[in-house]
């Protein structure tokens, strides 16, 4: 017996105790319980009363049982109504409508009380209960509007209009909301009493003076058909609210009654004027009325002139929200321009400019100063104002301040302008006094260019001696000079412009001067100048590039000792740049040797490049963090060239597996020997087909079959075989 029992505790035990994904709440257990019926309530067992003594018992007992719950909680007003609608339901009017009052002198203020009160009274056609009932709720809650509508409605449903009216009447004292005042309206005209109606329009405009009763009054009126009326209504409305409160309803309402009454000119002049009074950001709905209204009604003029204000609104308020968004001044200053209004366009200029930026930063100016630049081309080219344009330039170049920066296009343009007036004095001086306030490269630039249009070219040479003394750095500076002077035919000249400049101590780009030096004197001929180039940038620099372009330029010559000229060059090349241990640079030139050889040389020569082309290996390598510790390995390719595999034994270890797992793969006998002589001497042409082949998964089985681990082989081993 216990073993069984604990047989059955052991197959019990759940054997997932974590939480169900699934969570049962105890609202969704009562609620599958009340579907399901789980627990069967039985119904309330009927009742039936036989005499007048079983009856007084049952209600002394149901009365009891109210009286219980009273006592209980009085304040519940749920109880109350229970016991008045069952002393209701016992024909009892008397006790249910004292309940009534009992409860009304626990909470007056109960506005379910005093409407079920009224209700019970008005049920039992009751009337002058309930019209007591309903006076004293009016008078104790006034604020209640249920209290007037339904008091109202009883003694409209009793026909007594006249007391309806008094009932709304006393209700008006109050001023409530207008929804009031317009069920009063309602009823009046429900009555056919227009007049009525309109005197309740009237008070209601007076009260509640909001642009929303001023349109209803008017459309009152315009149902009743008195245009006149409406039309007063309108124009009241206007001249109640003025110009410091208007409202784009009331104006958009007003128009479109005009356009209904087919009078356009006085709608459009409505608009015009609205538009002229209210503000721009509060007239969006006008605006698109308005625009609709002359598509329907007006000519093509009229609706570009709705169209082209409110772009030119749109734009005066963003220049007004922030007078520093110089984008806003560019378009709306453009837009002036398309509708050629010059006095408008230069006054709109003038707004622009007087916003200088608030700091002396140049990213601040960049696009304020295009807004000189524009108002002096327009200036110049739309009111042919050349005096007033000349003014703008130097108020321009006033302001700006050259301590910090400047703008060489301003200096620029004004002097082209000068040269437009054929005043070439005046621009000479205006670009003298850039280049001493604020020498700039694209000053000298333009400067020159002006000079070599005009065919100055002493000018030019003067303005470059300038330029170098200001930027001897610049090398596009110093290969300009020497081209001027070339073109002109000065070539000692020109010569002496190239040996200075690659004499400066520092320069932006010498690659380019000295390959513009070299250019120019093989486009002379002079060949052995520039052989003497070549051998002064080696010893600047052993840069794999210069010495390819150094063994294309003999390759490129006419002449029979052209390709061995070119041969030692590269031979050359290969011992410097071998020496600097660059093995990426190297394989570059090597490369370039061999397209070389292959273009020009013969099979001999390219077999001899192929001996000296590395193999390209896969290794591995630990990676650290910055505190020391280590982040793992990482795979990587090198090149191992053949000079460098004589002194790695590691590389000569897998050199003889390679070759074991080849004769092993063919089915030859392996002798350890011959395997030896073959990995220190070897054959050529073996040799190359080993350097030839890509050993990334050869190596790691030959390292294995040698009794090697595979990752100290393949990367350890050669890792330590490339630093040797």
């Amino acid at each position: 017996m216990a073993d069984s029992t604990r047989r059955m505790n052991k197959m019990s035990r759940p054997k997932n105790k974590h939480a169900a994904a699934v969570q049962i709440t105890a609202e969704q257990l009562l609620l599958e319980a009340n579907e399901r019926q789980l627990e069967v309530v039985a119904p309330t067992p009927r009742q039936t009363i036989s005499d007048p003594e079983e009856l007084a018992e049952y209600q002394m007992t149901k009365r009891k049982s109210f009286e219980d719950a009273l006592r209980k909680n009085k304040m519940l007003v749920g109880n109350w109504v229970k016991y008045a609608a069952w002393e209701e339901s016992q024909e009892q009017m008397e006790r249910a409508r004292s309940v009534y009052e009992r409860a009304l002198g626990v909470d007056h203020r109960n506005i379910v009380l005093w409407q079920k009160y009224a209700e019970f009274e008005m049920r039992h056609r009751q009337i002058n209960h309930a019209r007591n009932i309903w006076d004293k709720a009016i008078a104790i809650l006034p604020r209640v509007p249920q209290f007037w509508l339904k008091y109202s409605y009883m003694e409209e449903m009793m026909g007594n209009v006249a007391g309806a009216r008094q009932i709304f009447e006393r209700w008006m004292e109050w001023r409530p909301d207008e929804s009031a005042w317009l069920q009063y309206i309602a009823m009046e005209m429900r009555y056919g009493e227009v007049e009525n109606a309109r005197n309740i329009y009237e008070r209601l405009v007076q009260v509640h003076y909001e642009v929303k009763n001023w349109i209803r009054f008017a459309k009152f009126e315009l149902r009743q058909g008195q245009l006149a009326r409406a039309r007063a209504v309108y124009e009241r409305a206007v001249e109640f609210f003025g110009t410091d409160h208007m409202d784009e309803a009331l104006f958009v309402q007003f128009a479109k009654f005009e356009e209904a009454q087919k009078e356009y000119d006085r709608a459009r002049v409505i608009y015009k004027y609205a538009l002229d009074n209210i503000p721009k950001q509060h007239a969006k709905e006008l605006f698109a009325a308005y625009t609709q209204f002359e598509k329907k009604f007006g000519d093509r003029a009229g609706v570009e002139s709705v169209i082209l204000n409110k772009r030119r609104f749109q734009y005066e308020e963003e220049v007004k929200t922030n007078p520093y968004n110089y984008d806003a001044w560019f378009d709306y200053v453009r837009l002036s321009e398309e509708q050629q209004e010059a006095d408008k366009t230069r006054e709109l200029y003038e707004r622009a400019i007087s916003h200088v930026p608030p700091a002396a930063e140049k990213r601040l100016w960049r696009r304020y100063i295009y807004l000189w630049i524009n108002y002096a081309l327009f200036e110049e080219l739309e009111t042919k104002d050349f005096q007033r344009t000349r003014d703008v330039y130097n108020a321009c170049l006033r302001l700006i301040p050259h301590k910090q920066f400047t703008f060489a296009k301003v200096w620029l343009l004004f002097a082209q302008f000068e040269i437009r007036q054929k005043n070439l004095t005046a621009a000479r001086s205006i670009l003298g006094t850039a280049l001493g306030k604020c020498p700039k490269e694209k000053l000298f630039k333009g400067y020159i260019e002006l000079e070599l249009q005009l065919r100055e070219f002493d000018r030019c040479r003067t303005l470059y001696e300038k330029f170098l003394e200001f930027n001897p750095a610049n090398g596009r500076t110093w290969i300009k000079f020497a081209e001027l002077e070339t073109v002109l035919g000065d070539i000692p000249r020109a010569r002496a412009i190239y040996n200075l400049a690659i004499e400066q101590p520092l320069l932006d780009m010498p690659e380019l001067l000295w390959k513009a030096y070299i250019d120019f004197e093989t486009e002379l001929g002079e060949f052995e100048y520039a052989r003497d180039l070549y051998a002064k940038l080696l010893d600047k620099t052993s840069h794999v590039k210069v010495w390819i372009s150094y063994a294309k330029f003999e390759a490129s010559l006419d002449s029979e000792d052209a390709v061995s000229m070119a041969r030692k060059v590269y031979s050359q090349a290969d011992a410097e740049v071998k020496k600097s241990e660059d093995k990426a640079e190297r394989l570059l030139l090597l490369e370039a040797w061999l397209a070389f050889e292959m273009e020009r040389g013969d099979e001999e020569h390219q077999k001899k490049v192929r001996t000296l082309m590395p193999r390209k290996v896969k290794k591995r390598r630990e990676l650290f963090a910055a505190d020391g510790t280590s982040e793992g390995f990482e795979e990587y390719y090198d090149y191992i060239y053949p000079d460098e595999q004589s002194h790695a034994p590691n590389l000569k270890l897998l050199e003889m597996a390679r070759m074991w797992k080849m004769q092993k793969e063919s089915g030859a006998s392996a002798n350890p020997l011959a395997l030896i002589k073959g990995a220190e001497g070897g054959d050529a042409d073996e040799q190359q087909q080993e350097q030839d082949r890509d050993e990334d998964g050869d190596e790691a089985g030959a390292a294995a079959a040698a009794g090697q681990d595979e990752g100290e082989g393949e990367g350890e081993g050669e890792e330590r075989a490339g630093d040797e």
